[in-house]
């Protein structure tokens, strides 16, 4: 496997800039992992969470109310994953490694794997940042073309609109799918697994037997195949989008950049903390109720810089991040609302899907 490296030019940058960050946290004597902020959060979505399954299952309603409250629940469980499964399997949650562990077990109980997500996620993709090779979150070809070194197909051309359908359907590939995949091939995208302890088997099978159980077969039982049928596919269609479309903001818009490793060693232009800078973007950072309900990760920016700092100090630590990005002359990706981030995606999936014209000889 080709080994990636990044040069150190402008070394300075982060020194400099995780500098600031601690004088901030030390100057305002406060943690760098979650508060009461984020701990009000967790009160409010998990069980709320629960309530909508228990209602859903327990009260006779309409086909309509059935609909409305199932998409509901889709949308809560990604928002648990944005606030409180993002900071746990980050670390950042809590001080207390125990706490960290059992609240990034409610990504198991999404239906997906902590021991597996941290690795694709925390190791390989805040590593390799849009890192063509590399970077599982932007492998999706054929199906979708996220870069331009991808190879393009014809029905690319419409992927700007069929990849609404995609993001919808995307957590059931990752339920269903793509964990098993990743499990039993022991590897993420190209790079090998690691080792799994027992516990690690035991609790990515028992964790799927119980997802099947709780979501599948109880539903099932208590208001039928039909209704539960109904429920189910728009649960994960509204939690799919939801978590899919988060994520595609940060990343696969047109202000960032892109790298591509191949059968050869790739060194990266910059250094690490400047790759990420380029390869990230922010939106709709003034929106509270937005940084509120995807967990700050419309600051992804900081997020990428500082992954064991929790999102509820990403807000103020972003006035940092922004005035050393300007000292040294990088980019600051930054689009100042939620519809604009969405447009720019927009667009640069349709451009990515227009055919390539062959480059001259």
């Amino acid at each position: 496997m080709p080994k990636v490296s990044f040069n150190n030019r402008n070394a300075l940058f982060f020194p400099s800039l995780k500098l600031a960050v601690e004088e901030y946290f030390k100057s305002n004597q406060k943690e760098k992992t979650g508060n009461l902020q984020l701990y009000l959060k967790t009160i409010v979505l998990i069980p709320a969470a629960l309530l909508l399954y228990v209602g859903l299952l327990v009260f006779p309603l309409h086909a309509a109310a059935g609909i409305v409250l199932s998409a509901v629940l889709g949308f809560v469980l990604a928002c648990i994953g944005f606030n409180v499964m993002h900071d746990a399997c980050h670390g950042s949650y809590s001080r207390k490694g125990w706490v960290n562990d059992t609240l990034g077990l409610t990504l198991n109980a999404l239906g997906g794997n902590a021991f597996i997500w941290k690795q694709k996620h925390n190791i390989i993709h805040h590593t390799y940042t849009n890192v063509d090779g590399m970077d599982d979150d932007i492998a999706k070809s054929p199906l979708m073309r996220q870069c331009s070194t991808q190879q393009w197909v014809p029905m690319h051309r419409l992927q700007h609109f069929y990849v609404v359908l995609v993001y919808g359907i995307s957590s059931f590939a990752w339920v269903f799918i793509m964990d098993f995949v990743k499990y039993l091939q022991r590897k993420v995208y190209r790079t090998p697994l690691q080792k799994m302890k027992p516990a690690d088997h035991f609790v990515f099978w028992m964790s799927k037997v119980l997802y099947v159980i709780f979501y599948i077969a109880l539903p099932i039982y208590a208001v039928g195949m039909e209704a539960w049928i109904i429920g189910f596919v728009t649960m994960h269609l509204v939690m799919g989008f939801t978590l899919a479309i988060v994520f595609q903001l940060a990343h696969v818009v047109e202000e960032t950049t892109f790298e591509v490793v191949g059968e050869d060693d790739l060194q990266i232009e910059n250094e690490w903390a400047i790759h990420q800078v380029k390869t990230t973007a922010n939106f709709s950072p003034d929106h509270k109720l937005i940084s509120w309900f995807v967990g700050g990760l419309n600051y992804q920016v900081e997020h990428h810089l500082f992954p064991r700092i929790s999102h509820v100090h990403y807000p103020a630590i972003s006035k940092i991040v922004e005035a050393k990005c300007q000292e040294f002359g990088i980019q600051y990706n930054s689009m100042p609302t939620m519809m604009s981030a969405v447009r720019s995606h927009f667009r640069f999936m349709r451009m990515l899907g227009m055919k390539p014209v062959p480059a001259m000889a």
